[in-house]
């Protein structure tokens, strides 16, 4: 592998270190303060200078990413809240939504919250509130290669309602700045089950600063319907108190690609230019939707691959756009992150 600017064997680098953990690994611990009280999180460092928190009490979902020490995601006011605390009606998933590289919404509905077929739903699903079980996070090596892996399953259930399973991995390697998210929805019921899904990635400060610039690799953007402006999509801005959230909807190319770049990232040696790539496969996620709210606090960039929109799932199915799983149907999502 290459670590540290040149190539190790595994045996050379267990000759320089007592443990692994000493470079690369994961450390399971658990919140005991506030809201956090009960939160299960895994911190993954992957030796290059990548290193995030996976947590399994929601949703195996991704809360503080850094690099070299320094963050790339954004943090909500609500901090890593148990779902304890959830209340799922109406909007009240914004209470205790954590923000963190990544928040899963689904798996049966996202965006507003809305009525369908009498049922009352509330914003973006239940996906990132519900603990996951089965979990697993484990280190293996192939030859002079390392993995760090965390799985697990989050299941979505109603009697007499839908049944999805969502079958989780993350997976990193030591030595590089990347992780892999590979998920399996599985409909493990005995009626077909509408299914949304939507990877609410959220990017934030340093990063995120007037300097940033954000490639979009799109066919074409517009803006959502009750939006006005398509200006500065591409940038970002200092934080503004009075500024109103904006959505774009993005049509993909064939092999999505995100790329946020900022020249002037604070290392503590200095600044150096790093660009975050976000890639993903279009045949199951055709959709992407940009959030961009520069504002007072609310500083943040939502970079959402998705299979819907965000109007509810009633929009969808009157827009003809709802996927449905038949009974034992599944789907597999695959997204990459990188750092370089």
């Amino acid at each position: 592998m290459r670590l540290y600017g040149k190539e190790w064997t595994r045996r050379e680098l267990e000759a320089r270190v007592g443990r692994i953990e000493q470079i690369a690994g994961m450390r399971r611990f658990m919140g005991t303060e506030g809201k956090e009280t009960g939160v299960e999180q895994i911190h993954v460092r992957t030796g290059a200078g990548l290193s995030y928190y996976v947590t399994p009490t929601k949703g195996l979902d991704i809360s503080l990413a850094e690099f070299h020490g320094v963050p790339i995601s954004w943090q909500s006011c609500n901090g890593d809240a148990h779902p304890r605390h959830y209340e799922p009606e109406g909007s009240g998933w914004l209470r205790t939504a954590s923000g963190g590289l990544l928040m899963t919404c689904g798996l049966m509905q996202v965006g507003s919250s809305c009525e369908d077929q009498g049922e009352r739903l509330g914003l973006h699903g239940r996906m990132h509130h519900t603990p996951a079980s089965q979990v697993s996070a484990e280190s293996s090596w192939h030859e002079d290669e390392m993995e760090m892996r965390i799985a697990g399953v989050v299941e979505e259930t109603s009697i007499f309602g839908g049944h999805l399973r969502l079958t989780r991995q993350i997976r990193s390697q030591l030595g590089e700045n990347s992780l892999l998210i590979q998920d399996e929805v599985r409909n493990a019921g005995f009626e077909r089950c509408p299914h949304m899904m939507l990877y609410h990635f959220n990017f934030g400060f340093p990063l995120l600063s007037e300097e940033t610039k954000i490639h979009f690799h799109s066919a074409s953007v517009q803006v959502r319907e009750q939006m006005t402006s398509m200006d500065g999509y591409r940038a970002w801005q200092a934080p503004d108190k009075d500024y109103q959230e904006r959505v774009y909807y993005h049509q993909t190319s064939s092999k999505p690609l995100v790329q946020i770049e900022n020249p002037n990232f604070p290392f503590h040696s200095g600044g150096a230019n790093v660009r975050v790539s976000l890639q993903w496969s279009a045949d199951t996620l055709p959709n992407l939707v940009q959030w961009k709210m520069p504002g007072a606090g609310t500083h943040v960039l939502g970079i959402e691959p998705a299979n819907c929109y965000v109007e509810g799932r009633q929009a969808e199915r009157e827009r003809g756009s709802l996927v449905f799983l038949e009974p034992g149907e599944t789907v597999n999502y695959e997204i990459r992150l990188t750092l370089a």
